[in-house]
């Protein structure tokens, strides 16, 4: 009989508890995504850069500032759209170069350039990107890759206008509801071989895409902020 009445109340207890935790968890259920999706996100970034090419064959070498201004479209929690205006300094020394051209023997050349860069970059988020309270199963880190199309232009003893192809992996952090961290690596590839100011130092005639052409990567952190929210009604029942 005492084990009985035991069950009982304990019966009882669970039916009037049930109910309340219910009542306790429904408003966390309802708004794990009721959170808006946000279009857009703009902001800037730190890092460094370096020059690759015939006066430096060291990417670590010459590691010099670079800042930028960003813009992101983003189409889904996986896809997006960046626009990146930066601005750094490329330069190099033939005194440390290793390769023998023949008209550099009796000749030590420098350059220390300003660099602007403008890239569209398509980005891919290995995993869904968000706070996950706007996007069922979001995460706050993911990695990702970026493929585009820039333009380079160098001003300095010699100006140069020419177009780049940046290829990039970096890693993105959810800092809050509508701050964006970021880490990234770039390697822009130009079509011309006078970044530097040195046309073909080898004496013959080049052929091929970019055969004997310049380059420079980018290491930069970012911080971006959340704009231009999504009607809710629109897609908090997406799966």
């Amino acid at each position: 009989m005492k084990n009985q009445h035991l069950r009982d109340k304990v019966t009882g207890s669970v039916k009037y508890l049930l109910p309340l935790c219910l009542f306790i968890l429904l408003p966390f259920s309802v708004s794990a995504q009721d959170e808006p999706e946000y279009r857009l996100d703009i902001g800037g970034g730190v890092g460094v850069v370096s020059y690759l090419g015939d006066l430096n064959e060291n990417l670590l070498k010459d590691l010099l500032p670079m800042g930028a201004l960003i813009g992101r479209l983003k189409m889904n929690p996986r896809m997006a759209l960046s626009l990146q205006i930066g601005y750094g300094k490329l330069k190099g020394d033939s005194k440390d170069v290793k390769t023998w051209y023949p008209e550099m023997q009796d000749v030590s050349l420098s350059f220390n350039n300003s660099l602007i860069d403008v890239s569209l970059k398509y980005e891919y988020n290995f995993w869904p990107y968000g706070t996950g309270r706007e996007y069922r199963g979001a995460k706050p880190l993911t990695p990702y890759m970026a493929l585009g199309l820039g333009g380079t232009f160098v001003s300095g003893n010699k100006s140069t206008v020419t177009a780049n192809l940046p290829l990039a992996v970096g890693v993105k952090y959810k800092v809050g509801q509508r701050l964006n961290l970021a880490l990234e690596w770039a390697m822009h590839f130009t079509l011309s071989d006078q970044l530097d100011g040195v046309k073909d130092p080898y004496g013959i005639k080049s052929s091929g895409l970019f055969k004997n052409t310049d380059c420079y990567s980018s290491l930069q952190l970012s911080l971006t902020y959340d704009l231009w929210a999504k009607c809710k009604t629109c897609h908090n029942d997406r799966d």
